[in-house]
């Protein structure tokens, strides 16, 4: 049985990207930050994206083609293009990526019940997303970057009317100041 995870980069205030919808504060070029990302993917090899976020992680599935990059993007990028990805968008006309579905509507009950069947774990990624799976109560764990920065207002990473229990199973912290939280959601 797989387990769902919400697993993004945060700014220290709790933000997604900032008032703008800006991210860039996020991106990072750290080599072991980005191998560490690589790894926890690894074991998801599904990912379920809201349209924002997957117009943004598109980049991956080109990155191999420019040998400019650094050996870390290309393993990160390596491990983005052998998922399976879904993308939840009533806006979006068709996909770009390949390996990627298509989805209208966010059916909380079958992503569950598809998370059950599967034998690895799987992503959610993007707050307004990651959002409806929460108040659903079918994320198992949320896992945010924090990134040391505080941008003061944006789309929140966690919705603000919505309380949750957490249990802290795992931590660990990068030279850039970056860091990474595993908690459980506890189910009470």
């Amino acid at each position: 049985m797989g387990r769902l995870i919400y697993s993004m980069i945060s700014s220290l205030d709790g933000y997604a990207s900032d008032a703008s919808g800006n991210t860039d504060w996020g991106a990072s070029t750290d080599e072991q930050l980005h191998d560490f990302i690589a790894e926890k993917f690894a074991s998801a090899t599904t990912y379920l994206y809201g349209r924002r976020i997957y117009e943004m992680m598109t980049f991956w599935e080109t990155a191999l083609d420019d040998p400019s990059h650094p050996d870390f993007v290309r393993r990160f990028a390596t491990v983005w293009q052998s998922a399976e990805k879904i993308v939840y968008s009533t806006t979006l006309d068709s996909t770009s990526t390949a390996k990627t579905t298509l989805e209208r509507t966010f059916d909380p009950q079958a992503v569950r019940a598809m998370v059950d069947a599967l034998d690895h774990d799987v992503t959610i990624e993007g707050p307004t997303l990651a959002a409806h799976a929460l108040r659903a109560g079918i994320v198992d764990e949320v896992q945010p970057y924090v990134s040391p920065v505080s941008v003061g207002d944006g789309l929140r990473f966690l919705p603000a009317d919505l309380p949750l229990n957490l249990d802290l199973l795992d931590d660990h912290r990068f030279d850039s100041g970056v860091v990474w939280l595993r908690y459980a959601v506890r189910k009470d």
